[in-house]
C-alpha cells in the first residue's frame, strides 16, 4: 500500500505559488490580447470582400484545427527563424496562446453578431447611422449577451491549454510541479497537489459560468 506523504510538497509551496502566479498572469493577458485580436478578426470577416474574408478565415481555421502544443512549438523554434528575431519562451508561449485563444474567440464574436436579426440592422441605418455606429449601439449589445457564456468557457480552456507552455520551461504551475517531483522523487503528491491547485481556480469559474448562463436564459 502506498504510504502518502504531502509534507515534502508542503516546504515547496512557494514555489508552487510561484508557479500557480505566471500561470494565472499567462491566462489573463493571453485572454485579454486574444479577446482583441479576436473581435478585430470577427469584425474584419463581416461585411468585407472576399479578398479579406478568405484569407482570415483560413487562418482561423488553421489555428482552430491545429492542436495547441504544435502551435506552441511551431511559435518558439519556427517562427523566429522566419521572422529572423530571437524570442524568448514567455513570448513564443503569449503569443501562441494568443493567437489560439484568437481564433476561437472570433468565431465566438462573429457568431454572436450574425445571430442578431438584420431587421435591427436596416432599422438603425434607416436612421442615419453609420455603420460603425450600428454595430457600436445596436449589434454588439445585444449580441455581448448571447457571447458572454461561450467566451467564459473558452477562457477555463485558455487556463488548462497554460499547462502546456511547461514544455518550453516557463516556470508555470506543472513546471514547477514537475521540478518538485525530480528533487522530492514523490511525483504521486506532487502531481496530485498540481491537479487540485486548477481544480480549486477552476471549479468556481465553471460554477460561475452555469450561474450566469441561467440568469441569462431567465432574462430572455
Amino acid at each position: 500500500m502506498y504510504q502518502w506523504d504531502f509534507s515534502l510538497v508542503w516546504q515547496y509551496r512557494q514555489i508552487l505559488l510561484v508557479g500557480l502566479q505566471y500561470t494565472l498572469v499567462f491566462t489573463v493577458l493571453s485572454v485579454v490580447a486574444g479577446l482583441a485580436l479576436g473581435l478585430f478578426i470577427a469584425l474584419a470577416r463581416i461585411g468585407t470582400p472576399r479578398a479579406v474574408n478568405i484569407p482570415l478565415q483560413g487562418a482561423v481555421e488553421l489555428f482552430r484545427c491545429t492542436p495547441f502544443l504544435v502551435i506552441l512549438i511551431w511559435f518558439y523554434y519556427a517562427l523566429p527563424v522566419l521572422i529572423d528575431i530571437n524570442l524568448s519562451a514567455m513570448m513564443a508561449a503569449f503569443l501562441a496562446l494568443t493567437f489560439y485563444g484568437a481564433s476561437f474567440y472570433s468565431e465566438i464574436v462573429r457568431a454572436g453578431i450574425v445571430s442578431i436579426e438584420s431587421g435591427q440592422v436596416e432599422a438603425a441605418r434607416a436612421l442615419g447611422m453609420r455603420r460603425w455606429q450600428v454595430m457600436r449601439r445596436v449589434v454588439l449589445p445585444q449580441a455581448f449577451k448571447r457571447m458572454i457564456p461561450p467566451l467564459m468557457n473558452q477562457s477555463i480552456l485558455q487556463l488548462k491549454n497554460t499547462s502546456l507552455v511547461s514544455v518550453l520551461a516557463v516556470p508555470d504551475l506543472v513546471y514547477q510541479g514537475q521540478l518538485i517531483a525530480h528533487e522530492t522523487y514523490r511525483p504521486l503528491e506532487v502531481y496530485t497537489t498540481v491537479a487540485l491547485s486548477y481544480f480549486i481556480v477552476l471549479f468556481p469559474a465553471t460554477l460561475l459560468v452555469q450561474r450566469i448562463e441561467r440568469r441569462l436564459a431567465l432574462s430572455d
